[in-house]
């Protein structure tokens, strides 16, 4: 059975302070166990956020430089981090001394570009996604617009150098989570508002069905809670103009998105989250409307609150959490 969240009815997203991050585009953001916040921005530099609580006492550290663009993030058991980044590929990052190494950077003889987002399961096996094998990031609207489908999930085995195609054709593959007990994976589908299920384990693994559909927006970045939900930030309202023109002919759509990565941008100021469990109930659906925060691409919660990334802004947000939201 499949979940539409579009009928539930959304409560006040609450925002407290941001903090500045001295750069643009904290597109992802997550939590350590000690309520500190790890993110990327545009130049290269990976962060670690401290002090959340206590706006004059937060303070921002570099930990890393990519030399590229780095997304998507995540934290491994040993303090490490994971970096899906938008040019080098998937990247392995030693916090103790900010050392970077490649992980991957091709598929099947082809260059990895647009790494979107990563997650490493108990056993050591990482997957991430790639949006887009048609536009590069800074042309991510052009495949929202065309509706190419290009997107990928890939998996990387313990120690393999070469990651292998698990899925092929989503609508711009971003956000990534696991199941509670690792038997399949949550891919989001910005360009399809949904949430796709990939089984992992039993007599269906391999196989890809969906979760949750008919999204009120266009999902993004997905995050774990320990113990609790799946959060899915979601970076734009949804826009019947494109929905119907995705119905149309690919000529179209292509023209389309031709004059769409040309055009000026600028966010919808509609600003929301949702939390799904692991049978794509919706347990939480935030919304803010006339936001000043837009394009919301990252939630994950730190410290008893909620904190968002965006791939538009110069900081992150820190949000009070639902007051029914319990903590494990």
């Amino acid at each position: 059975m499949t979940h539409s969240p579009k009928s539930a009815r959304p409560t006040a997203l609450v925002p407290r302070h941001c903090v500045s991050l001295g750069g643009h585009g904290p597109e992802d953001v997550v939590a350590d166990p000690h309520g500190r916040i790890l993110t990327a921005v545009e130049d290269g530099r990976v962060l670690r956020v401290e002090g959340l609580a206590d706006p004059a006492r937060t303070r921002v550290r570099v930990i890393a430089r990519t030399g590229g663009r780095p997304l998507g993030l995540e934290l491994l058991p040993d303090g490490d981090l994971l970096v899906c980044d938008a040019r080098r590929g998937l990247l392995g990052v030693r916090v103790h001394d900010g050392a970077v190494r490649v992980l991957a950077d091709s598929v099947a003889g082809t260059p990895l570009r647009f790494c979107s987002n990563v997650i490493a399961l108990s056993d050591g096996t990482v997957y991430f996604t790639v949006s887009s094998r048609r536009y590069p990031l800074d042309r991510w609207i052009g495949d929202l617009v065309e509706h190419t489908g290009t997107g990928m999930l890939l998996r990387l085995a313990p120690g393999a150098t070469e990651p292998e195609v698990v899925l092929e054709g989503l609508q711009f593959a971003n956000g990534l989570a696991p199941a509670a007990d690792e038997s399949f994976l949550v891919v989001a589908e910005t360009g399809a508002r949904r949430l796709t299920r990939v089984r992992l384990t039993g007599p269906a693994a391999g196989r890809a069905d969906t979760l949750a559909e008919d999204l009120p927006g266009q999902p993004d970045n997905l995050w774990r809670e320990p113990g609790g939900p799946i959060w899915v930030a979601l970076a734009g309202p949804r826009v019947p103009a494109l929905e119907l023109l995705h119905r149309r002919g690919p000529a179209l759509r292509h023209a389309a998105a031709r004059v769409a990565v040309r055009a000026p941008f600028r966010p919808p100021s509609t600003t929301g989250v949702l939390a799904v469990d692991d049978e794509g109930r919706v347990v939480h659906r935030l919304e803010r409307r006339h936001a000043r925060f837009r394009m919301v691409t990252s939630v994950c919660v730190a410290d008893g609150r909620l904190v968002l990334g965006s791939i538009w802004e110069r900081g992150i947000a820190v949000c009070d959490l639902p007051p029914d939201a319990g903590h494990p």
